[in-house]
């Protein structure tokens, strides 16, 4: 009953999820003006609103001026209601699953706003380093405020001195300011052992993803790709199992 009413609570907040991934990029407000057809800028009623369900209803299309609606609207509601649901699963009722939900909400607006317009906005990543102060003063924090400011100083660290490496050594960008402050926000939230694990974890995945990208065409040599979703993706298999791989790793030697 609870994972079904969570659920439900991750469709509607995809919903809202929408709203800052289509308006922030753009520095709009996302609570004025309330939701509307980005086509014919008719306000939507509350049946053009409900997650998935509107979508099919309406088949994709506007209900006023009959235009196409993206699918990616469903897929981040059901995306959002799918990652609730899985975090409830994993932490259960406890103040880590709402810490986790904050962090993995940030991480999905920022990938998807990474992928469109290749750019991680500052608000975000100062609505998470507020979090993790916020979380450390009520005391509902996994980790100590020392390991907060050293995984601060760790995340955006290493990235800056990669930055400046590629800048002046090798004369061209090897790492954006937008992921600079990414991995710094992340370093706030889940400690410099999370951290570092997500570091690594993002070479990997961007070696591994990226060059699938490469053999499928998708991508060219010389494209630019966006590094942010390697690194959220690092940040979620940190917060889920980096302990286990941690001791694994250990365990190696």
């Amino acid at each position: 009953m609870i994972g079904a009413l969570v659920f439900l609570l991750g469709l509607f907040i995809g919903s809202f999820f929408n709203v800052c991934i289509y308006r922030i990029p753009y520095e709009r407000s996302i609570v004025f003006p309330p939701s509307h057809c980005p086509s014919c800028s008719h306000r939507l009623g509350t049946l053009d609103l409900i997650p998935v369900f509107s979508y099919l209803l309406l088949k994709g299309k506007c209900r006023y001026c009959g235009s196409r609606i993206s699918v990616q609207y469903p897929l981040i509601e059901l995306l959002t209601g799918g990652v609730f649901l899985y975090l409830y699963l994993h932490f259960g009722l406890t103040w880590q699953l709402l810490t986790s939900i904050v962090l993995v909400s940030l991480l999905l607006i920022m990938t998807v706003i990474d992928i469109k317009h290749m750019i991680i906005p500052d608000e975000l990543v100062a609505f998470g380093i507020v979090s993790a102060f916020i979380f450390q003063i009520a005391g509902i924090s996994q980790i100590g405020y020392l390991s907060a400011i050293y995984g601060t100083l760790l995340g955006g660290g290493v990235f800056l001195l990669i930055a400046l490496f590629s800048m002046l050594v090798l004369k061209k960008e090897g790492m954006g300011g937008g992921d600079i402050k990414l991995m710094a926000m992340i370093g706030a939230l889940t400690g410099w052992k999370a951290t570092l694990l997500s570091m690594v974890l993002s070479v990997y995945l961007g070696g591994l993803l990226g060059g699938i990208l490469l053999l499928l065409k998708v991508k060219r040599r010389g494209d630019y790709i966006p590094y942010g979703p390697f690194i959220a993706m690092a940040a979620v298999i940190s917060l889920l199992w980096g302990d286990n791989i941690i001791s694994w790793w250990l365990a190696l030697f």
